[in-house]
């Protein structure tokens, strides 16, 4: 199979707009359904969301998913019915694995700012497993021109552990700055552009554009400017 680069533009993402809440979906989601955007491997929700301040999803149930909360700007309140109350800001990872079944709500505690995030879903690789919870905080520093774990299944070199052979990293890059990742054999990645944009084996990726990569031996990517992006190393 030769190499292929397949990039999901921002623009022609699904939107669903509350008017407290402002969301892009990059897979098929809630009410927007496109066959040709069901996930990529077990990756299987990325959301950007925006939400007004004092507003959030209320109390409802998850299970049997990977739930992981990544915030752009702004705080996100996160409660759950295994007694987890928490608060995640710019630079907190949290990871909910719902199982066999949870209860949790995401707030904007805010009375003044809104809160941007990324909300993303991935298949465990068992299902009815127990509901848990994790969160790390990962400083600027730690992912600043370079691609730094924060979720791995074997929660190595301080990741948050994920019930899924998936390989989660987040890196911080100013304009100039690049990095190449190597690909092993038989494995898949998901880019994500989170902020600013970023050059990806020579194909320039906006904010909120997403790339699916197959049969690639490595990710030479190099950044224009200020970004932020995820990179998802798949089965």
């Amino acid at each position: 199979m030769a190499a292929v680069i397949a990039r999901r533009p921002a623009h022609e993402r699904g939107r669903a707009d509350f008017g407290w809440l402002d969301s892009r979906h990059t897979f098929s989601f809630g009410e927007y359904y496109d066959p040709r955007y069901m996930g990529f491997r077990a990756l299987r929700v990325i959301n950007e969301d925006r939400v007004k301040p004092g507003h959030g999803f209320g109390t409802h149930p998850h299970r049997d998913m990977e739930i992981v909360s990544y915030v752009l700007e702004g705080e996100l309140a996160h409660r759950d019915s295994m007694g987890t109350g928490s608060v995640i800001r710019p630079g907190d990872v949290q990871r909910m694995s719902a199982g066999t079944g949870v209860l949790h709500s995401e707030m904007n505690p805010s009375a003044t700012a809104p809160v941007h995030f990324l909300q993303i879903w991935l298949l465990p690789e068992a299902r009815g497993i127990e509901p848990s919870y994790e969160q790390k905080r990962f400083e600027p520093h730690e992912k600043q021109g370079r691609l730094t774990l924060i979720a791995s299944r074997e929660a190595r070199d301080g990741a948050i552990t994920i019930h899924q052979d998936v390989d989660l990293y987040a890196g911080l890059f100013k304009a100039g700055e690049g990095v190449r990742f190597a690909l092993r054999s038989g494995r898949h990645a998901w880019i994500q552009v989170a902020q600013g944009s970023v050059i990806l084996n020579g194909e320039t990726l906006q904010q909120g554009d997403g790339a699916a990569v197959v049969q690639e031996d490595a990710l030479d990517l190099q950044a224009p400017g200020d970004a932020e992006i995820l990179v998802f190393d798949l089965a």
